[in-house]
């Protein structure tokens, strides 16, 4: 685990409302709100939230403190903790799949006397202590994973990560063009279950238009059988590997799927950095597949622009931070709870499929859009 803290600085947030594609930016309200569109903020109040009082202390736990989503997520934390009067502590696991390192985490935060967590769980195995953590008083907000009870913590603030999947099948069948769709799946792990891993790879396959079969779980859909996304056809799905979310784990996993089938034609990957592995690894093969994934960083968004990624949804780490930051600091101070987005059980932060190969009726924004609003280096 890697730990510090800091009291952070405000800096300007890029809005990212550039265009109103699938954004749901503002979609989560206060416990009493009565709209039925769920568009009030995320916290009540921001008055709620302000100075007044004793700083708020929080911990944001993220997966690692390497990843580009993460480290966005962690600065967002930072520029935005002195105007709500937080004492932010910053935690994560060494590398995805540390649940010890979470817990520990988890458990200075109880010790510190913290009025609340933000943590992107790593999987069900940090469930216990965040139950201990809630237990103890403190309110427990998931950011990008939504952890499976949804009711492990209090709420959940996310993408709509279902739909993100969704969103890169949909381009991915289009492009086909009814040809015959020979798959790679790039997910994250393969000896742990994470929300985020089977949402988006399951997604990914109801947007290409196959049958999933059990919706949390990634590999049980038939191998071969037809496609009816796009202008539909055949389908194979050659392998479900595992890539850690990371560059190195991207092209280690395409590798094992190219040893399997050279013919591979279509890549869904978990991120953007397992895509810009598998992308080195067909270079080195010497073929070349359509690529699609899900982050929206800066570094991603350009590789769709340089034409490594064919698409990406794109997601918002700081909104999920600033939010969650927010809504912990004003409810310590006696302000409203927040809710869910409407029809789902988590607060959706919004999402937008990013791609230069636009499909007549499926929403998009162009890999410039995208650069305009997106986290990262």
């Amino acid at each position: 685990m890697q730990m510090h803290s800091v009291r952070g600085a405000r800096r300007l947030i890029a809005a990212a409302g550039v265009v109103g594609v699938a954004l749901s930016l503002a979609a989560c309200g206060s416990s009493d709100d009565k709209s039925t569109t769920g568009t009030g903020t995320a916290s009540g109040s921001s008055s709620a939230a302000g100075n007044s009082g004793d700083a708020v202390g929080v911990t944001l736990i993220t997966k690692d403190s390497t990843n580009p989503f993460f480290v966005a997520m962690q600065k967002g934390a930072q520029a935005d903790a002195s105007k709500n009067n937080v004492t932010l502590t910053i935690a994560s696991g060494k590398q995805e799949g540390d649940d010890q390192g979470q817990i520990d985490a988890i458990e200075q935060a109880i010790a510190r006397g913290d009025k609340g967590i933000l943590i992107t769980p790593m999987s069900d195995g940090v469930n216990a202590a965040i139950g201990k953590a809630r237990d103890a008083g403190l309110y427990v907000i998931a950011l990008d994973t939504p952890p499976d009870p949804a009711d492990t913590v209090d709420i959940t603030f996310a993408t709509d990560n279902r739909l993100a999947g969704q969103l890169i099948g949909k381009w991915a069948a289009a492009q086909l063009d009814g040809q015959k769709a020979t798959i790679a799946l790039l997910d994250l792990f393969n000896d742990k279950i994470v929300s985020v891993d089977y949402n988006r790879d399951q997604g990914f396959l109801e947007g290409m238009g196959i049958d999933v079969k059990d919706g949390k779980k990634n590999g049980d859909e038939d191998p071969t059988g037809k496609y009816t996304g796009g202008k539909g056809g055949d389908y194979e799905i050659v392998c479900n590997e595992p890539s850690n979310g990371a560059e190195d784990g991207g092209r280690t996993a395409m590798e094992k799927c190219l040893a399997k089938n050279s013919g591979i034609n279509v890549v869904y990957t978990i991120n953007e950095p397992a895509a810009v592995g598998a992308s080195g690894a067909l270079d080195a093969a010497g073929t070349k597949a359509i690529i699609v994934s899900v982050d929206g960083g800066c570094a991603g968004v350009q590789s769709v622009k340089d034409g490594v990624i064919g698409a990406t949804s794109q997601q918002y780490p700081l909104k999920m931070a600033t939010l969650g930051m927010q809504a912990i600091a004003t409810i310590a101070r006696g302000g409203e709870k927040p809710k869910v987005t409407e029809g789902l059980d988590f607060c959706n932060t919004g999402v937008a499929l990013v791609t230069d190969k636009k499909v007549d009726g499926l929403d998009s924004i162009s890999a410039d859009e995208g650069l305009k609003i997106c986290w990262g280096n």
